[in-house]
């Protein structure tokens, strides 16, 4: 059974449950691993598990005490968390230290060395840590170095090169994988029901995921699968229709509503598929291996741009990711990508 209904992590539950059963918790941790795979949803966990007063063997939380059902609600005080608010490029600096006005008597690290209210331990989980500013995470460093006694402090990122060397330097790093195609149906039937099992689409979205769950559920949403195939056969095109390519791409976007965060989630998403685009273009023209995705394979075949211009649209690609990440103008952003990505300007690109 999965340790607290989290799927393909046991292992790593079992290293904290030795961990903890030897009175040998570290005071931070980094956990690394691609999106999607549940390391937020294992930080949490870890953290109602820490604070209960009475685990269980394999340090499951007993879920009938009052630190339990604080901890379930996300109202526990001896939990904080901290992440990245959706109008923002970074973590504020302030949630971590407070204000100009307050610094070191608000935020984050300040809470921590307040006494456990509840218990006697305090667990902090700072979500988000790809975006920690410079001058952000160079404001943890102290407390990373020298946690207050019986703390934890849990940073969650999806990779290690997005990290400043100070902060690797001070956690014990926890490396999660992908999960598994099975791992992803069993979730996904939990979520859908016992019908969910015997359709198809379930598991062709586990095997198209990457192991990621989130990209998983996408997989499954009719309208974004049917846009995905329309954006396919547009980046597959010569040459490419990057008039028809933005058009369509905002108007993809705009649906989402008026309200910026599903905007930008929404962006987020086409891009990612272009990414898959791109990087299976280059696989193809050079190691000669064509997806398994059918429609990503025909929109692949009919490209034939090389790798030259399969790794340049891939690098504009990425650039218009980092673009969402700094709060651009979503309507200038498409515009330039889609420019970039034609044929001329590819070109100048390789």
């Amino acid at each position: 059974m999965a340790w607290q209904g989290i799927e393909g992590h046991d292992a790593i539950a079992a290293d904290f449950a030795a961990a903890h059963a030897r009175g040998r918790v570290a005071g931070t941790y980094l956990f690394i691993g691609p999106p999607g795979v549940g390391k937020a949803s294992f930080a949490r966990k870890l953290a109602k598990a820490l604070v209960c007063p009475n685990p269980r063997a394999g340090l499951v939380p007993c879920d009938g005490c009052a630190s339990c059902i604080q901890a379930e609600a996300g109202s526990h005080p001896d939990i904080d968390v901290v992440h990245k608010p959706e109008d923002r490029a970074t973590i504020p600096l302030e949630s971590l230290i407070g204000d100009s006005d307050h610094r070191m008597r608000e935020g984050l690290c300040w809470r921590l060395l307040l006494k456990p209210t509840l218990g006697g331990r305090k667990v902090a989980i700072v979500l988000d840590a790809d975006h920690l500013s410079d001058e952000s995470a160079n404001c943890l460093l102290k407390t990373l170095e020298e946690p207050p006694p019986e703390a934890v402090v849990i940073l969650v990122g999806t990779a290690l090169e997005r990290q400043l060397a100070t902060i690797r330097s001070r956690c014990r790093i926890v490396r999660f994988r992908p999960l598994t195609g099975d791992d992803l149906v069993r979730v996904l039937v939990a979520e859908r029901g016992a019908d969910a099992a015997v359709d198809p689409r379930v598991r062709a979205s586990a095997a198209m995921a990457g192991g990621g769950l989130h990209r998983a559920r996408l997989l499954l949403d009719d309208d974004l699968m049917a846009f995905r195939g329309r954006l396919l056969g547009m980046l597959g095109s010569r040459p490419l229709p990057g008039v028809d390519l933005a058009r369509d791409v905002l108007a993809f976007v705009e649906a989402a509503g008026k309200e910026a965060p599903p905007r930008r989630a929404r962006l987020r998403t086409v891009l990612e598929f272009a990414i898959e685009f791109f990087r299976a273009a280059l696989r193809r023209e050079a190691a000669d291996q064509p997806p398994s995705d059918p429609e990503l394979a025909a929109a692949t075949a009919s490209w034939g741009g090389g790798a030259e211009r399969a790794t340049a649209g891939l690098h504009h690609t990425l650039d218009a990711l980092d673009g969402i990440d700094r709060n651009a103008n979503l309507t200038m952003l498409v515009d330039a990508w889609t420019a970039l990505l034609e044929e001329p300007r590819l070109s100048q690109a390789s």
